[in-house]
């Protein structure tokens, strides 16, 4: 190969590459599932990764040493762990990988990140969700309203927190996961966030991540926070009376879903009285609603923030 021709090559191989700020959450309770996702990440193609192990309440140990380690005195919740995470990493894109999910194809990363690189105006990314060999993903995974078939991929407004791809800046931008939230509804937010400040959230069916098929109703506390958190979403985002009307057409939704189960809507109702009397900001300074302009967005691409 001559000189030019070999230099040419370089170049273009260089410029292939994509840089990813790396954020795994972990309580310490699963090594084995960890370092499976540790795994999945370092074999990934194309792309420079800066990964960070956070510990929440752990201090991390038994995993690859070229992963940094960042423990938490305290279990800060999963949104605010996430959030802790992101200024000990750098790279253009920013990905957050749950510690019991997977990357099963080893270009996961570089095909999201040439979406984004090709369509700069997507800022966020959420894969189809699966488990390889296991049951039927559940429809929850599907993070539209009218769920059609899990490989087509469109416009959302809600997200599956347990693999999240992001442009940092959409990140920095819309501020981040909503760290009160502790977990549920979260992945609502910040999706409504990347929508608010100009970028398209993106569900890109045809790339899969893995994650074991669980039922999160086995307990009380799912209820509880899905509640809560539901009515602090409409507080902290929406105005007067949008935030009414969400609240209570998701009200009677749960009611007319639940009527005959009241071993779930008892929970559910302690979690609604909770969002009301509770502090939905926290230590978070930044205390704005969505803007007329991103409700406006939103409703344009077809959902208005009241269902």
């Amino acid at each position: 190969m001559s000189e030019v021709p070999r230099l040419l090559s370089q170049r273009f191989e260089t410029n292939r590459k994509y840089t990813f700020g790396v954020v795994v959450l972990s309580q310490g309770k699963r090594i084995d599932e960890l370092n499976r996702a540790f795994g999945s990440l370092l074999a990934q193609k194309g792309v420079d990764l800066d990964v960070v192990c956070v510990g929440n309440g752990w201090e991390p140990q038994g995993i690859p040493a070229s992963v940094k380690k960042l423990g938490l005195p305290e279990n800060l919740g999963i949104p605010a762990g996430r959030n802790a995470g992101v200024p000990h990493v750098k790279g253009e894109f920013l990905f957050f990988l749950d510690d019991d999910a997977w990357l099963p194809d080893d270009t996961t990363l570089m095909q999201m990140a040439q979406l984004m690189r090709t369509k700069p105006k997507v800022g966020l990314i959420q894969p189809r969700v699966e488990e390889p060999g296991g049951p039927e993903s559940p429809k929850r995974w599907i993070p539209r309203l009218k769920k059609g078939h899990a490989d087509h991929s469109s416009n959302v407004f809600s997200v599956w927190e347990g693999a999240v791809c992001m442009q940092r800046k959409a990140f920095d931008e819309c501020g981040g996961w909503p760290a009160p939230f502790w977990y549920a509804h979260e992945g609502i937010e910040l999706a409504w966030r990347v929508w608010d400040v100009g970028y398209i959230v993106w569900y890109m069916g045809d790339l899969a991540v893995a994650h074991p098929v669980i039922d999160p109703r086995r307990h009380d506390e799912y209820f509880f926070m899905n509640a809560r958190n539901r009515v602090w979403l409409a507080r902290r985002n929406l105005p007067w009376p949008l935030g009414w009307i969400y609240v209570s057409s998701w009200t009677l939704m749960q009611c007319t879903k639940w009527w005959n189960k009241p071993d779930q809507l008892k929970p559910w109702f302690r979690g609604w009285r909770a969002g009301w009397q509770g502090d939905p900001w926290g230590n978070d300074e930044d205390r704005t609603k969505l803007s007329r302009t991103g409700l406006l967005r939103m409703s344009r691409h077809g959902r208005p923030p009241i269902v």
